[in-house]
């Protein structure tokens, strides 16, 4: 009689072992890997934020049904490939990225793990992603179009301030980045006429300090920061080098221009890393990166702080003061 029971009991056994580990396997509570380039632990900074209320909206609650490893770079960029290998260890569900290195490190670290990218520079021309439309791959995302408004931000610039015969860039030469974001510059600055002076920086320790006093000796009278994570962490410092130097200062964020930069011009950094939780939660849900098109941005913020064009004695011109999206006073 006993052994019947045994015979009846132990596939119910089986079959609730079944129903409980496919239960436990369900409830597995996905890991993403982000890698920032600003901020840090205690004062994440505004994408970040960003990202976290793009996840809120889509109904994730962290350390609930979602687990968000932070990781920051920290103006180190030679942390990078060690942050990136930590995440491939971790075997995180999924990567997103920003700069340009880490994207390249991760695509050569992992072919698996999906990456989602909020990359300031073509992810065509940089050989990320075989196309917008259809990327390829383990990679997707957005693209900032940062690099490719340089034309533009030089056309502002020369509005905003009539008369700057020479325009200083800032810009750090270890970056691969910035490197790209330069060479742009030079172009466009050759077919609007404008000379331009290099002012190369490079860390650790940023000489930032020599950087204004070569502009001031070339007799620069506006320069163009142009953004990785090293110059961002120093924003403040730039722009009160600037602001001492009296010179008008373009940028591509508006946090520049809120750390005191007069201008900027960029599409906005918020929603982009908003957006990108909206690629995280389909890839999460079964969508291949490969079948999401790489998104770009169909707006952009043009940035005035009247207050700093006050402090370097600069008049913006009413034409110029009425495109602004938004004006600091």
């Amino acid at each position: 009689m006993k052994a019947k029971i045994l015979v009846y009991a132990l596939p119910a056994l089986i079959l609730a072992t079944i129903h409980v580990a496919e239960a436990q396997q369900s409830k597995k509570v996905p890991r993403i890997g982000y890698l920032s380039p600003t901020g840090d632990s205690n004062a994440p900074g505004l994408t970040v934020d960003a990202f976290r209320r793009g996840l809120r909206e889509l109904g994730y609650i962290e350390g609930k049904n979602i687990l968000v490893e932070y990781r920051y770079i920290e103006g180190k960029p030679d942390r990078i490939p060690g942050l990136v290998s930590e995440f491939v260890q971790l075997k995180v569900d999924v990567l997103v990225l920003v700069p340009l290195t880490s994207i390249r490190i991760a695509k050569q670290a992992t072919k698996t793990i999906p990456i989602v990218m909020v990359i300031a520079d073509d992810p065509v021309k940089t050989g990320i992603v075989d196309s917008l439309a259809r990327p390829g791959g383990n990679i997707t995302g957005l693209s900032t179009l940062t690099r490719e408004l340089s034309g533009k931000r030089l056309e502002l610039l020369k509005e905003a301030v009539p008369g700057i015969s020479r325009v200083g860039i800032l810009w750090d030469v270890d970056n691969q980045g910035a490197t790209i974001s330069f060479k742009e510059y030079e172009a466009t600055a050759r077919a609007l006429k404008i000379p331009l002076q290099s002012l190369e920086v490079r860390g650790p320790n940023l000489d930032l300090e020599g950087a204004f006093q070569a502009a001031v000796s070339g007799r620069v009278n506006a320069f163009i920061t142009v953004r990785n994570s090293m110059l961002t962490r120093n924003a403040k410092r730039i722009a009160d080098l600037a602001i001492k130097s009296r010179l008008p200062s373009m940028s591509d964020g508006t946090d520049f221009v809120e750390a005191g930069c007069l201008i900027s011009y960029s599409s906005n950094a918020a929603e982009n890393f908003r957006r990108a939780a909206t690629y995280v939660d389909k890839i999460l849900k079964g969508t291949k990166p490969a079948d999401l098109p790489v998104e770009q941005p169909t707006k952009f913020e043009f940035v005035i702080n009247l207050k700093t064009a006050k402090q370097i004695g600069l008049t913006i011109p009413p034409n110029v003061l009425a495109r602004a999206d938004k004006v600091i006073k």
